[in-house]
């Protein structure tokens, strides 16, 4: 069945922002809420939703003052000057890759918030590259549950077994997975080394997502 339409993942597929999304979070809860997070806690944002993240953050911090969409807010603001100070790291062949499949219906799918979604494809000058845009408070179920990936199906009118999903990580892989599509995992930003075998095909790098390898699926 050939390929109709391509839906990819942002953070570890698209850009490498976790990091700075880890430190924007501390700065948040450390001016706002008094509460200094752990190595473990900035570790654990690397592949996760909000959704993951706040209860996580609740688990180990107890019950938070912020709602998850205020904590959400506070890191978004924060994040503006960690981009500003250290900039934001785009992988490789990422935009060249989105821009090879514009003649097709394009998806983002992210565990980010629709706010740091904005920021990320700002800084890659790709406002206008996606048909539809589901953000972690767009799905009641995060990655690895299939929803964000049905739901950016469903908006682009095509059937989840004729998309491609691009990907970085376990979570990621299998939500694509379990939505019907063909799943790729891309090795460049995967620096946690995460097991990505379960994917359909694996790449090193977005420069190999080419119009003849997706053309032989």
């Amino acid at each position: 069945m050939a390929v109709r339409a391509v839906l990819f993942d942002l953070d570890g597929t698209l850009v490498d922002s976790e990091r700075e999304s880890a430190e924007a979070m501390a700065r948040a809860l450390r001016a706002g809420l008094g509460i200094a997070v752990s190595q473990v806690d900035r570790d654990f944002i690397i592949g996760r939703s909000w959704v993951d993240i706040y209860q996580h953050l609740c688990a180990a911090h107890g019950a938070l003052a912020w709602s998850r969409d205020e904590l959400i807010a506070h890191t978004a603001a924060h994040r503006e000057h960690v981009f500003a100070e250290v900039g934001i790291t785009v992988l490789p062949g990422a935009v060249a890759a989105v821009e090879r499949f514009r003649h097709l219906p394009l998806g983002l799918v992210t565990g980010s918030s629709r706010v740091e979604a904005g920021q990320a494809l700002r800084a890659l000058r790709l406002e206008g590259a996606f048909g539809a845009v589901v953000a972690s408070e767009d799905v009641s179920r995060s990655k690895p549950a299939p929803d964000g990936y049905l739901a950016a199906a469903a908006t682009l009118g095509v059937a989840p077994a004729e998309c491609l999903v691009v990907e970085d990580s376990v979570a990621g892989i299998a939500a694509g997975r379990a939505a019907g599509a063909r799943v790729v995992a891309v090795a460049a930003g995967n620096f946690a080394r995460h097991d990505q075998s379960a994917a359909h095909h694996l790449l090193e790098t977005l420069e190999a997502l080419t119009l003849e390898f997706v053309a032989g699926l």
